[in-house]
């Protein structure tokens, strides 16, 4: 159905497109409160203020920056000429790559599904989007509000489990997007290369924490536990592993102690998920800040991972913040280096210096310092990883560039110096072609 929408109606204007996003936006904030409890059910009671922030107001604050930006995003860019061809001109344009596949996960289920859709509406695509099965009702209302806002001929959303998913990644699309597992980030892309299809993939990773001798260490520890304390850990930009540089775990534990942040707002969505988190504990020794509450809810815990264990080795993607003492920055560089590029390297108490040489020895998505999580609701900031936690960038003039193609126009001028070196070639035509070398 969308290659016949596309093969009759061509590619969507940019008026059309702005007028799909702000339907996107408005139909995101009609069903807020539907969405939020959906979720809610999913989960096991996710909280409905942090699907608010989380899920729906980054959604419609992504929405509405694309709509005010995509005329200026899609003008023609002028090229350059070279002298031996002027006086043509030329031009690049972008334009939408055609159908765009969206495969999403259950963690931050609305955002992940919508924000790839604004990139590639904004971008002029149609999108087939293929929702988490891990979370059915959100799923369910998520394919009604694609429909309700956008029409079948635009968006279409196909439901179902692992084996659906991965039927969908081995279709002829025009970009793949994935966010998800690092694992199962692989198996999409080489489904995708059977077909040559390009892939963003959007993954996890241990992002780490350095404490750095100049921090304020009661802050840090505030700061970073907010950042944990988010939908229970289970974010993909979530500090995994604080290295402590010039001080003590003992000092650092205090802190989070006397932070009083001691438990999410939200549970642990699955018990397959607590599951997974006490497999990836056993060995390491775990310090609650606080009691568990009812259900799936869980107390942050700090750890501390023996090295090669498997939460030294394995995202954690919950509420158990490792602890490590790097003796120096060097160190703490080192630890970084024996891991996978992680989504995001966040900094306490980084000098001028320091941030300067940590940025010119190791690789990330993103250095991030003061904070933690939240610089991945910018809209206008490019969002991705590097390496293992991904491939491309989304989010505002980076979303709508990675579902593009420049275009090359060139419209020749009726003479050229290089028309001169055409065949047959006259006799002064080697003396052209040496002059035009020497000016190089």
């Amino acid at each position: 159905m969308l290659r016949a929408a596309e093969a009759r109606d061509g590619a969507i204007a940019i008026p059309r497109r702005r007028e799909l996003l702000a339907q996107l936006a408005s139909s995101v904030v009609r069903h807020r409160e539907a969405l939020a409890e959906a979720l809610r059910q999913d989960t096991g009671g996710r909280s409905r203020l942090e699907t608010l922030l989380a899920d729906v107001l980054v959604t419609v604050e992504a929405a509405r920056h694309a709509r005010r930006h995509v005329r200026r995003w899609a003008r023609p860019r002028r090229v350059s000429v070279p002298y031996a061809f002027q006086p043509a001109r030329a031009w690049e344009e972008p334009v939408p790559k055609g159908i765009v596949g969206i495969i999403a996960p259950w963690n931050y289920p609305i955002q992940l599904a919508l924000v790839p859709i604004v990139d590639a509406v904004a971008a002029g695509n149609r999108v087939a989007l293929k929702p988490s099965e891990a979370v059915p009702r959100t799923a369910t209302l998520l394919a009604a509000l694609v429909e309700e806002a956008l029409g079948p001929d635009i968006a279409r959303t196909v439901l179902g489990g692992s084996e659906v998913a991965a039927e969908f990644a081995r279709q002829r699309w025009d970009h793949l997007m994935f966010t998800g597992g690092t694992e199962t980030g692989r198996k999409v892309a080489m489904a995708a290369a059977a077909n040559l299809v390009p892939v963003t993939l959007e993954l996890g990773g241990k992002c780490p924490v350095l404490v750095l001798p100049g921090a304020d260490l009661a802050r840090a520890a505030r700061e970073i536990l907010a950042g944990k304390a988010i939908n229970a850990g289970q974010t993909c930009v979530a500090p995994d592993t604080v290295l402590l540089v010039g001080h003590s775990r003992a000092a650092f534990e205090a802190a989070c102690r006397a932070a009083r942040l001691t438990l999410p707002e939200s549970p642990v969505a699955t018990e397959a998920a607590v599951a997974r988190l006490e497999a990836l504990a056993a060995g390491a020794r775990l310090t609650p800040l606080g009691p568990d509450g009812p259900g799936r809810l869980r107390a942050l815990s700090l750890a501390e991972a023996p090295p090669g264990s498997a939460l030294d080795r394995e995202e954690i993607f919950g509420p158990v913040l490792a602890v490590e003492e790097a003796g120096t920055l060097e160190e703490a560089i080192a630890w970084i280096g024996r891991h996978p590029r992680p989504l995001a390297i966040y900094l306490f108490g980084a000098t001028r210096h320091e941030e300067r040489h940590i940025r010119l020895k190791t690789r990330s998505g993103a250095i991030v310092a003061g904070r933690t999580v939240e610089y991945a609701a910018f809209p206008d900031l490019g969002f991705g990883g590097s390496g293992a936690s991904g491939l491309g960038r989304t989010h505002g003039l980076r979303g709508f560039e990675t579902f593009s193609e420049l275009r090359a126009h060139v419209r020749h001028g009726r003479w050229s110096l290089s028309r001169l070196c055409d065949l047959p070639r006259k006799r002064f035509s080697t003396s052209v072609i040496e002059r035009l070398v020497a000016r190089q």
